[in-house]
Order: structure tokens, then C-alpha cells, then sequence
């Protein structure tokens, strides 16, 4: 189903991944030649479409991008909390975890 209003894509996009989130896929087309990228979020049973031409809508999609790697990373886009969706992958370093990292690359040569 072809969509022209980027706000109903959007919201029909966003409900369809949180409804389907193992099923939904996202694909973007671009064609050189004609100028316009066409959007598609489906999950074989349900397909929606988005198709422009114009650069200002690469925000847009961006945004759309955005959304679903949100989703995707198991945080909720549109909470106003920031510490929740800051990476939690950092980690405080100490003392002990100098074993961890890689040589510098100077090899000490052994006396004969």
C-alpha cells in the first residue's frame, strides 16, 4: 500500500514494528536515474510504501532509520530519560585490566 503523507508512514511504520518486531523488515531503494528513494516496511503480510523525490526528506528518513535501531537495541525511543538510552557498554577501567590490553607493538629483545 503506497503511503503520501510522511507522517501516516511513519506511525503505520513505527506500529507495524512494534506489533511484528521479528517479522518487520525495512528496505530502501534508491534509483540514480529517476531521482527518488522508495521506501518499504513489511512483514509479508502487510507492506507499506513511501516514495519521494525530494532532499529534504533524507532527515526524515534518517529519522525513520534511527527509530527502528532504537528498537532494534532493546531501548525505547521515546523516552525522556537520557541515561536510558545511553550506551551501557562502557565500562570503568582499572589497574588490573592493563592485562587486557594489546602490546605496544616493541618487542624486548632477550640478552644471549
Amino acid at each position: 500500500m503506497w503511503i503520501e503523507n510522511w507522517e501516516a508512514f511513519y506511525a503505520a511504520a513505527e506500529k507495524l514494528y512494534t506489533e511484528y518486531p521479528d517479522h518487520t523488515r525495512f528496505v530502501m531503494k534508491y534509483r540514480h536515474v529517476d531521482g527518488k528513494v522508495e521506501l518499504k516496511v513489511t512483514n509479508d503480510r502487510v507492506c507499506l510504501k513511501f516514495l519521494t523525490d525530494q532532499q529534504q526528506d533524507l532527515k526524515r528518513i534518517d529519522k525513520l532509520n534511527n527509530l527502528f535501531i532504537t528498537y532494534m537495541c532493546g531501548k525505547d525511543p521515546h523516552s525522556t530519560d537520557p541515561a536510558e538510552n545511553a550506551s551501557t557498554d562502557a565500562r570503568p577501567t582499572s589497574a588490573g585490566d592493563d592485562a587486557d590490553k594489546p602490546a605496544s607493538g616493541k618487542k624486548k629483545r632477550a640478552k644471549k
